[in-house]
């Protein structure tokens, strides 16, 4: 089903595409420490060792985010290029990622190619030209340094939170 854009989508060719907030950590309800026991009406807390971020060698969830952010810059780039190049292709992508979240990109690439194996195959292709390109510029130590200049602004900021600043009309007296 096709449907007409809208002004303010002819104006925006990502119209209703929030991708970047959707590359966040998803959890299922039961992973976020809350379980519904089958012999008890009410929930327990219990706890889970099932979320990610455990203290672990392994990083296969970070990968996988990785992976599905990609996904979702490589569908807003092939979505952008439809708009300038192919507006009824564009019209169909769009209508589609309104059905299909492309933040789970394998999930999204499979039924996309499915229904469309030609834009499957092109988002494949920029999300890996996209990867390739970030690898080439990623500094792993400016990021590195950017994790921890954000880790000790915020303590600071914290800590000025919790500080009792003394009144300026009160008088210190030795």
């Amino acid at each position: 089903m096709i449907m007409a854009m809208s002004a303010n989508a002819k104006s925006c060719p990502c119209f209703g595409l929030f991708l970047e907030s959707k590359c966040s950590l998803k959890m299922k309800k039961n992973q976020v420490g809350m379980r519904k026991h089958k012999n008890s009406k009410k929930i327990r807390k219990t706890i889970v060792n099932e979320l990610g971020g455990q203290y672990e060698e392994v990083f296969n969830d970070v990968k996988l985010e990785l992976r599905n952010c990609f996904t979702a810059k490589a569908v807003r780039t092939v979505l952008y290029q439809l708009y300038e190049m192919n507006p009824p292709q564009y019209i169909w992508l769009h209508n589609f990622i309104a059905e299909n979240d492309p933040a789970d990109g394998k999930r999204f690439l499979r039924i996309l190619a499915k229904e469309y194996q030609d834009l499957a195959e092109r988002v494949m292709i920029t999300r890996l030209h996209l990867y390739g390109k970030w690898i080439k510029q990623c500094d792993h130590g400016e990021i590195y340094k950017e994790i921890s200049d954000e880790n000790l602004e915020l303590m600071r900021e914290r800590l000025l939170e919790t500080i009792v600043w003394p009144a300026a009309d009160e008088k210190t007296t030795d």
